[in-house]
């Protein structure tokens, strides 16, 4: 469980649509479909009602999205969400092909947050291929975290390249996904549809967001020892105020034993089995884990329907808010100290053989004494040499390239991330703040990274590019990214003081 993926995105007000508000763009869209005489709307009386809430399911950036030369698409989005009400569908999907003057290649700038799905932002690839077949493939599903990952790698697996994604959650949990395809060889669209089928036949997860197993907990907790003293007793536990809230929990700040926490629940509502699992395997690693730079584990509950995990409380809050919501600029000294904490913390997790592979800002937490701690492990894994790892996990303005491009992967997908957690440190800006996070995922696979520094200090620009290198054995590790930190802090300290 995330509670703070994608926190490094902002949302974006809605905007003006050629020179009309959100519903009057609702009207035109009516407008258009009477002038075309289309059936739906001439046999059907309450036609308009049914369209208002069709837009109202959605949010405002759907409206401001609708092509007026296809308005028909509204209707193929509404038959589609309709379907999809339906398990044994899940999902639905429509595949069409189309002419590359029906696109719409801007780029819209819109920093939504992908993971709490409330995203419509466009990328576009390569614009210099308009001899290849394109496509147009609309998903719709149950709304879940990770689902677009998994619609992403689906489209990944039968050879299709994203040119744009257009995603939208509705109101009561829904998903409209629309991507624009190239890779399918010719514009027939039944062979597209059929490798479709079967790609979602064999695809891994729950599309249907099945109910929970009462059993996924005790399966991934059987093979642990058994439930020691850090099991807490629900009843001991005081639940204060809300911090944060994520796509299928939210953290609390709460009173245990005497001690300040963090009470991280997941809503029941939410749970299936794929998150249960999720929320073992994190107790499982919280258990083992004890260092000053790692968020101290205080205990949790795993007795459904109420889960939870509790922690030391931070007071001192996020890197994240730190920088960008309380716009402080670090002075070189300080700097170094967040980031050789930082590093000692990642350097035990290595040292553990454990790869936390959502490593940000946002997951960096400070107490009252500005000590960061490495926190939030929701997605973090034991390496396994045998094993594979599972792509695109984390979030994708911190992502290592070889996580986007699902290649295999090790440790140094979080060296990366560091790279990327050390350029925001010393520019107090979120990371391609100008793109969308698929368009930065795009380009950091093509090879993009954030725009150098013009004042940093030389050696620590060198480390920063030497630990965002493409191929991860150029990486250092964090144990040589520790010893090169402090050695630059006494340096700095020295200088300081003749």
């Amino acid at each position: 469980m995330e509670l703070t993926e994608g926190v490094g995105e902002s949302s974006s007000p809605p905007r003006a649509f050629g020179g009309f508000n959100y519903y009057d763009v609702r009207n035109d869209v009516y407008n258009r479909l009477v002038e075309n005489g289309t059936e739906d709307v001439a046999s059907n009386p309450g036609f308009r009602e049914l369209l208002d809430a069709h837009f109202s399911r959605l949010p405002p950036s759907y409206g401001l999205d609708v092509n007026m030369d296809r308005v028909e698409d509204v209707l193929l989005h509404q038959k589609l969400l309709s379907e999809a009400k339906d398990p044994e569908k899940r999902p639905v999907f429509h595949v069409r092909f189309v002419e590359l003057e029906d696109l719409n290649l801007d780029v819209r700038k819109n920093a939504e947050d992908i993971e709490e799905r409330n995203l419509a932002g466009t990328f576009s690839g390569r614009q210099d291929v308009s001899h290849v077949p394109v496509h147009e493939i609309i998903f719709s599903s149950i709304d879940k975290p990770k689902l677009l990952s998994q619609l992403s790698a689906l489209l990944s697996d039968i050879g299709l390249n994203i040119r744009e994604a257009h995603v939208f959650s509705t109101t009561d949990g829904y998903s409209l996904d629309v991507f624009v395809v190239d890779g399918w060889p010719v514009e027939d669209t039944d062979g597209l549809h059929k490798a479709l089928e079967k790609a979602v036949a064999g695809s891994e997860g729950s599309w249907s967001g099945s109910s929970p197993s009462r059993s996924a907990i005790e399966k991934a907790l059987t093979i642990q020892p058994k439930l020691g003293d850090w099991e807490i007793d629900r009843r001991l536990l005081k639940i204060g105020e809300k911090i944060a809230s994520g796509s299928c929990g939210d953290l609390y700040r709460g009173i245990y034993l005497g001690l300040d926490v963090a009470v991280k629940v997941l809503r029941s509502e939410h749970l299936n089995e794929t998150l249960e699992v999720e929320f073992a395997q994190e107790v499982t690693i919280l258990r083992e884990v004890q260092h000053k730079n790692v968020v101290r584990f205080i205990g949790a509950c795993t007795k459904l329907p109420e889960l939870c995990i509790v922690t030391e409380y931070m007071a001192g809050g996020s890197l994240y808010d730190f920088l960008h919501k309380h716009h402080n600029v670090l002075e070189l000294s300080m700097l170094l100290k967040f980031a050789i904490d930082v590093c000692k913390g990642m350097e035990y997790l290595h040292l553990k053989n454990i790869i936390h592979r959502d490593l940000k800002t946002a997951n960096l937490l400070m107490d009252t004494d500005r000590v960061v701690k490495v926190a939030d492990f929701g997605v973090a894994r034991f390496e396994s040499h045998g094993g594979v790892m599972t792509a695109e996990t984390g979030t994708y303005r911190w992502m290592a390239p070889e996580v986007i491009n699902h290649q295999p992967y090790d440790q140094k997908a979080d060296v990366f991330s560091f790279a990327i957690v050390l350029w925001e440190l010393a520019t107090a800006k979120i990371p391609y703040d100008n793109l969308t996070p698929l368009q930065a995922a795009l380009g950091v696979r093509q090879g993009l990274r954030p725009e150098l520094p013009d004042n940093m200090h030389p050696k620590l620009l060198d480390l920063m590019q030497r630990c965002w290198e493409g191929t991860p054995t150029d990486r250092p590790s964090f144990s040589q990214i520790t010893v090169e930190l402090e050695e630059l802090l006494q340096e700095v300290q020295v200088k300081s003081f003749s």
